[in-house]
Formats: C-alpha cells, sequence, structure tokens
C-alpha cells in the first residue's frame, strides 16, 4: 500500500495552483515547523475540519524484559502529542472503514488460516 510523502503533497499543490514547486515546498516546510514550534510550547494546534493536536505528558509505567524474566524496571513519564480527528476527517475515515468491512467479507479467507469464531 503506498503512503503519502510530503514531495507527494508538494507536487499535487503545485500542480493545482501552478506555483513552482520550491515556493510550495517552503510553504508547506513552513506550516509544518510552525504546529511543531507550537507544540513543542506547549501549545495546541487546532486546523477546524481536520483535527486537534494536542501536547500531553503520558504516566509513568512499569516495564519489563521479556529476555530476562522477573526483572522490571519504570518508564519514566514523556511529553507526546494527541491527535483528535475533526468532524470531516472522522466522517470521510469511517466511511472507509465501511468499505473495508465490506471487502473483506466478500473476499474469502486465505487457506491454512483459522477462524477465530
Amino acid at each position: 500500500m503506498a503512503k503519502l510523502t510530503k514531495r507527494d503533497i508538494v507536487v499535487a499543490i503545485s500542480n493545482q495552483t501552478g506555483m513552482v514547486q520550491h515556493q510550495v515546498f517552503d510553504i508547506v516546510q513552513r506550516t509544518l515547523d510552525k504546529i511543531t514550534d507550537s507544540l513543542a510550547n506547549n501549545v495546541p494546534v487546532e486546523l477546524r475540519n481536520f483535527g486537534i493536536f494536542q501536547p500531553r505528558l503520558t504516566k509513568p509505567r512499569v516495564g519489563r524484559n521479556p529476555n530476562q524474566p522477573g526483572s522490571s524496571f519504570v518508564i519514566p513519564s514523556r511529553a507526546t502529542v494527541k491527535f483528535k480527528a475533526g468532524k470531516i476527517m472522522r466522517q470521510r475515515v469511517e466511511k472507509l472503514s465501511r468499505e473495508l468491512k465490506e471487502a473483506a467479507a466478500k473476499k474469502p479467507a486465505p487457506v491454512g488460516t483459522r477462524n477465530a469464531a
């Protein structure tokens, strides 16, 4: 399955607007830099109909090494970014999930796999 890269975004915007790719790249990079700077300064970023990025602190938790049974250690808390999808994005992705479920139901199970039921 293909993925969308920053380069793909720049090329698509350049083709749609007629702007030079170098200028579009600069705008996209500055946008991403501004979002990153805001999150690094503990400022949430809200993009209407797309979503909200919120910096948050994870709780410390206990980790275990599977190669050393019985040993455990504390994984310290750290800053992460939480993303909450906006209304339009959520609706479009939900539509995709219905389509994927229908496609999976139509496709027969591969030979040699077990039924989970």
